[in-house]
């Protein structure tokens, strides 16, 4: 009698895991409304609503380089309603880097999948006379007090991205944080900081000429840049720094109800309509199945677990 009543539980169980989603499903977002996060789950969203049959709510709870919105998800029931679309920020640069955390992204998150990366550009001022990283890198030796680069501050992507590019190759580099952005690119196109490392946005200034942009820091050439070379490519073996956006839910989602959500976003991310849209917007459409995406994760906490302590960068 008993065995009969676990395996009817088990059974319907099942039948409820097969038959998700059968309400809405309320998607954080652990950034700002018009952010890149942001702009890009609401660009899937419409797709991926369509294929799941239920509404999907976006929730936006800004803070603490995403850390602050995603610390709730953890403690959501694991049945695949309250979802988080996470970055590389909160996901492996705030683990590797502070010293407390309210959350172990490997212990208390189902990874279901990667969506997108963008990456970094290394751009110099016009006046700077290099041409190529080999030459950035010689030039930045040759200078007494090094070569200045703007980021947008301490322990973010772009300044991650220099401290990787000088434990690489030994540039003579020296960070110059700014907590606002816009005024760092702004210093650059003024010549005030000869160097800067930042996302796409840059280009508009490249294409006009305010900028040099000598390398970026993925894997391969960008959609929107494919004459610019990749670090890589110029002899930085090594120097990959991508921001990213993933798909998590809480520890223990079910497999089956994992991999529904994981197969609706990789459909969105495919569909050329979509991926045109995320182009447009910078993005590179980039969906990894939860297997490889755990093993990639498990990567990349490592190097900058790696990079923050070889480069004394704490948060």
């Amino acid at each position: 009698m008993l065995f009969t009543s676990m395996f009817g539980l088990a059974a319907s169980g099942a039948a409820a895991q097969g038959a998700f989603p059968t309400r809405p499903i309320r998607i954080t977002v652990p950034f700002a409304a018009g952010s890149a996060t942001d702009i890009m789950m609401r660009h899937l969203s419409q797709h991926m609503q369509e294929a799941l049959g239920q509404a999907i709510v976006i929730e936006n709870r800004a803070g603490g380089a995403g850390v602050t919105g995603s610390e709730p998800v953890v403690r959501a029931p694991p049945d695949g309603y309250a979802l988080l679309m996470a970055a590389v920020s909160s996901h492996a640069i705030a683990p590797a880097l502070r010293a407390n955390m309210p959350y172990d992204v490997l212990r208390d998150f189902t990874p279901i999948g990667l969506a997108c990366t963008s990456t970094n550009f290394i751009v110099v001022h016009p006046s700077v006379p290099v041409h190529s990283l080999q030459e950035l890198v010689a030039y930045s030796k040759e200078l007494p007090g090094g070569m200045s680069y703007g980021s947008g501050g301490v322990g973010g992507s772009n300044h991650l991205a220099g401290e990787l590019l000088r434990l690489r190759t030994g540039a003579n580099l020296v960070h110059v944080p700014y907590g606002n952005q816009a005024q760092a690119v702004n210093d650059v196109l003024a010549g005030h900081v000869p160097m800067l490392i930042y996302t796409v946005a840059v280009l508009p200034h490249v294409q006009a000429g305010r900028m040099r942009a000598l390398a970026v820091t993925s894997e391969r050439r960008q959609l929107q840049a494919p004459d610019v070379p990749t670090a890589i490519e110029q002899g930085a073996a090594g120097v990959v720094a991508n921001s990213w956006f993933a798909f998590f839910g809480p520890a223990h989602l079910p497999d089956v109800v994992r991999d529904k959500l994981y197969g609706a976003m990789r459909d969105a991310l495919n569909d050329p309509g979509v991926a045109q849209k995320l182009v447009d917007t910078g993005l590179t459409p980039a969906p990894m199945g939860p297997e490889e995406f755990s093993v990639f994760l498990q990567a990349e906490l490592a190097k900058w677990t790696d990079v923050g302590r070889a480069a004394n960068v704490r948060l």
